[in-house]
């Protein structure tokens, strides 16, 4: 089992005293290798359920383990190094460093933890996703379906245990955003990495082995 989710809560203080429960007792496992989508209105508790998977906030209760290990147990030091190892992360605004090329940002993660060969690797990704041939090429000469591909090629190039994405497709027409989710998918299946989707888009949703629904911070 690579995830396991148990009494998950997570809230948010509020001026008066009072709080919001975003999240409420989720429980969840997620075996290696399996695709798992989340679904649910804006509001639902999605995005924030995918922050704390990722390691980029914290539970207000709960256990969240990933490959045997408890997160919220994790200093920020070791939680960097862990996300770096094991978190690859694909967002509905790409993020793309502007200054940098797509091979930069590619290899970015990498490099940031001293990667001999980041460079190679990144190229490799490039090459998965389809984008050898626009490496040297920036951010805003890319059009938003390549921008996506490049994001996905950061995310994959650590060679992650589980790909987390959230509304991978969102910003994308519709056409682009088949071609981009068929990328996807194929990838998670050619190199056997987990994938837990996050998403409004039920066609989306239903190419992933299992699918959950939020509603009111619990899962229905």
């Amino acid at each position: 089992m690579i995830l396991e989710i148990k009494g998950l809560d997570k809230s948010f203080p509020q001026a008066d005293h009072n709080k919001i429960e975003v999240l409420k007792n989720l429980n969840l496992q997620v075996e290696e290798g399996e695709t798992v989508a989340v679904v649910g209105q804006s509001g639902s508790g999605k995005s924030t359920l995918l922050s704390l998977l990722a390691g980029l906030d914290r539970q207000s209760s709960g256990s969240l383990r990933l490959r045997g290990q408890e997160i919220s147990a994790m200093s920020e030091k070791k939680l960097t190094q862990f996300r770096a190892e094991n978190i690859g992360i694909i967002f509905q605004q790409f993020y793309l460093m502007p200054h940098l090329t797509a091979l930069e940002n590619v290899s970015l993660p990498l490099e940031i933890f001293g990667h001999k060969d980041s460079q190679e690797r990144a190229h490799e990704a490039l090459q998965q996703v389809g984008l050898a041939e626009r490496e040297s090429h920036f951010p805003h000469q890319l059009s938003g379906g390549e921008s996506q591909r490049v994001a996905i090629a950061r995310a994959i190039v650590i060679r992650p245990s589980i790909l987390l994405a959230d509304e991978p497709t969102g910003n994308l027409d519709n056409a682009t955003g088949v071609q981009v989710s068929n990328l996807l998918f194929d990838l998670v299946q050619t190199t056997g990495m987990t994938l837990l989707l996050v998403t409004h888009n039920t066609e989306l949703a239903q190419r992933c082995s299992r699918q959950l629904t939020l509603l009111s911070g619990t899962f229905q």
